[in-house]
């Protein structure tokens, strides 16, 4: 029952628990105390609306940005990631395999902007050896939500 209220939380985190309660032949009290334990365990740890800015008036610049870097002793990688997880530009970090350690995504008002991040914040962090910025052209998916989705169209389909 747990992993399934986690599943359907995740894919729309609006649903109430009486709704869910339903969804899954729970009591809602039932519900509401798993979701209670989940808070308290850190297993959730917020939702989040997924918008998509294109079609808003705000102007800003999303950037992948590969850092290599050396780890720390008795903290590996921590200590820095903990570091770039407090710049409020920074939407995501994460500890990769292959060439590059870690995977920072950046949101920014212009492209000007995310090369001062990296020069000034990014690049000047004590074990940080290199970086590689990516700048985010076009988003398609994200958080397994399609952008731009068509609804379909089954009309005179015949499966």
């Amino acid at each position: 029952m747990k992993r399934k209220l986690l599943s359907y939380l995740e894919k729309d985190p609006f649903l109430t628990a009486d709704e869910l309660a339903i969804m899954l032949d729970e009591s809602p009290e039932s519900v509401k105390a798993a979701l209670e334990e989940f808070r308290d365990e850190g297993v959730i740890l917020g939702s989040k609306t997924l918008i998509n800015w294109d079609k808003t008036d705000k102007e800003s610049v999303s950037a992948l940005i590969e850092l290599k870097t050396i780890p720390q002793r008795d903290r590996g990688f921590d200590a820095i990631a903990e570091r770039i997880c407090n710049f409020d530009e920074v939407k995501s970090v994460f500890l990769m395999s292959g060439a590059y350690d870690l995977a920072v995504t950046v949101e920014c008002r212009t492209m000007r902007d995310v090369a001062n991040f990296v020069a000034e914040h990014l690049a000047t962090i004590d074990g940080v050896t290199s970086t590689a910025t990516h700048f985010i052209m076009q988003k398609y998916k994200d958080w397994g939500i399609s952008f731009d989705r068509k609804p379909l169209d089954l009309r005179g389909n015949s499966w």
